[in-house]
């Protein structure tokens, strides 16, 4: 049986982030979503078809025609037309029953298995706000009797979350479902209609989902899987006069410098430099090549792979993409004074993230002036810069 994971997207949701990779590469406790799905798959299929289509060629590379034995097919979309599209694309690389799935989100590798052993399924899961998710209204035994997407009408809080069990019937379907408002084949739509013809199943979740809409949607993955996955191993260089608590991860090559304090959960990547004199708090994860430096605290933050925070630099609750640079004393604020939840600007609309504390969002390559100061949810786009002493009160926003 094979999976059809659909990776095609661009996904300005996750700017700055995405402008310069595709969002299955966004990292995750070092690992790339895309990774962490073929990794719950093993096993449960024995060959993927990635669609794709922004920055394929970064998905190429980075996993070839085979990964830990999975065969690895390609199929482009070269014009993004909805999710039943996608997987419509695919009809010449399945001859049997198989599995489709959004690649921009994390599910349990269980319940992808439980889902693969139905017939014709969907998994789904309970939420307390299905407002943004298709929702599923189901008779006895969850047969499907609708599945609406993002309804006016809460009649259940059993949400789409975007993996689904079909047999090649599917395609058939796909080819006569009609265009959406906004000129898309949707995936829905054709669930809808096999649930009218015959028994379709939901399958609900048993272990996590964890959706990547939005940037700050990493930092709850990350802590999830620090909680819930993660494997604490020292394999790098710890001064004796480091002092490490709690359960931490620390790659080859990497060099805890005297005066370093790290209380976990935290993951260090290799080859890193942390210290001398720094503070890592719980729920940060630092990728490979990393620079922490002097007199620099870290908390709830994610650094991407030759990330540098090397002199007197706070970042709570952040995300910096690879290769950012911090000028000394710069400063990310989390909190507002009123103790409301954050808001954030995404496609020129202002966001209210659900989140207390959210620091900034720093694209690939930024670097920051001295003394720069960033205001809480603001977002810089890569190869973007600041001033010595600006503060950052509006998003910096560079050539797409």
């Amino acid at each position: 049986m094979k999976a059809i994971i659909m990776a095609a997207g661009k996904s300005t949701r996750t700017y700055p982030l995405t402008l310069t990779r595709p969002k299955p590469l966004l990292p995750v406790l070092n690992q790339p979503i895309l990774e962490r799905q073929l990794d719950a798959l093993e096993g449960v299929v024995d060959g993927v078809v990635l669609v794709v289509g922004y920055r394929q060629q970064m998905i190429h590379a980075c996993f070839g025609e085979r990964y830990r034995g999975l065969r690895i097919e390609y199929v482009q979309q070269e014009e993004q037309r909805g999710t039943g599209h996608a997987v419509l694309m695919c009809a010449g690389r399945i001859d049997g029953p198989f599995l489709a799935m959004n690649g921009d989100d994390l599910y349990d590798a269980r319940d992808l298995a439980r889902l693969a052993q139905q017939e014709l399924a969907a998994l789904a899961m309970t939420v307390e706000d299905p407002r943004l998710y298709g929702i599923y209204e189901v008779s006895a035994g969850q047969r499907v009797v609708r599945l609406v997407e993002k309804p006016k009408e809460l009649f259940s809080k059993l949400a789409n979350i975007g993996v689904y069990k079909f047999t090649p019937a599917v395609f058939d379907v796909l080819r006569q479902t009609p265009l959406s408002e906004r000129g898309e084949i949707e995936i829905t739509a054709a669930v809808q209609t096999l649930a009218q013809q015959s028994p379709f199943y939901v399958v609900e979740a048993e272990g996590y989902w964890l959706p990547i809409g939005y940037p700050w949607h990493l930092l709850d993955a990350n802590a999830y899987l620090l909680d819930h996955q993660f494997d604490p191993k020292i394999d790098g260089e710890v001064s004796p006069a480091a002092h490490l608590s709690g359960r931490v991860a620390i790659g080859r090559g990497t060099v805890i410098r005297p005066g370093v304090v790290i209380e976990g959960p935290v993951c260090i990547g290799e080859d890193a430099v942390i210290g001398p004199n720094c503070w890592i708090r719980p729920y940060t994860t630092i990728g490979d090549r990393c620079r922490v430096g002097q007199a620099s605290e870290l908390k709830n933050t994610i650094l991407f792979d030759d990330a540098k925070a090397p002199h007197q630099n706070y970042l709570g609750d952040s995300v910096l993409g690879e290769g950012v640079n911090l000028g000394c004393g710069t400063v990310t604020a989390n909190l507002r004074h009123d103790d409301a939840t954050q808001g954030s600007v995404v496609n020129g609309v202002l966001v209210d993230t659900g989140r207390r504390k959210l620091g900034a969002i720093l694209g690939d390559h930024v670097h920051t002036g001295i003394n720069t100061a960033i205001y809480p949810g603001r977002k810089l786009w890569p190869h973007t810069f600041t001033r010595p002493g600006e503060v950052v009160d509006r998003d910096i926003i560079g050539v797409e």
